[in-house]
């Protein structure tokens, strides 16, 4: 008689020395353990919300000119805050044209200034776009009218009519 070919790989060596049953009867406490987290341990909600604070003054120190949170490099931070401004610009530039052109080579500072003059970012970027173009009509530097409404790339697949 032949012996059958053995399962290859850490299943067949799991079957083979009798682990496949306690494997699974670990990874199901496991999963027991992870379900009931919060309620077993105590001060899990204390330590959530002193997260969560933590992270909000990060992002405030990120995003809206806040200090730098006690343990961070104030260095990193200013540039990551940056990077972080250079990024919207871009993205903004990209959805309203029109403001980039309006800025001319002063879009950099321009944006940087409107970034700096708001506590948070919008809720999304073509707000953003569209509360720069507004700031910059503010400043004179945009005309007072917003630009015709482009039409999309996939408007000319729609039947005309």
């Amino acid at each position: 008689m032949t012996a059958a070919p053995e399962r290859a790989g850490l299943a067949g060596a799991r079957e083979r020395s009798g682990e496949a049953a306690g494997l699974v009867d670990v990874q199901a406490g496991l999963v027991d353990v992870q379900a009931g987290l919060g309620e077993a341990q105590p001060g899990f909600a204390e330590a959530q919300a002193r997260l969560a604070e933590a992270q909000a003054r990060v992002v405030a120190a990120l995003v809206a000119g806040a200090e730098v949170p006690e343990g961070f490099d104030p260095e990193r931070m200013r540039v990551q805050a940056r990077s972080l401004i250079a990024k919207r610009r871009a993205i903004v530039a990209r959805i309203r044209p029109d403001t980039a052109t309006a800025a001319g080579s002063d879009l950099a500072a321009e944006f940087t200034a409107y970034a700096k003059a708001r506590a948070t970012p919008p809720p999304g970027y073509r707000a953003d776009a569209d509360d720069f173009a507004a700031w910059l009509r503010e400043r004179g530097r945009m005309p007072a009218t917003e630009p015709p409404p482009r039409r999309r790339w996939w408007s000319r697949l729609l039947p005309q009519g």
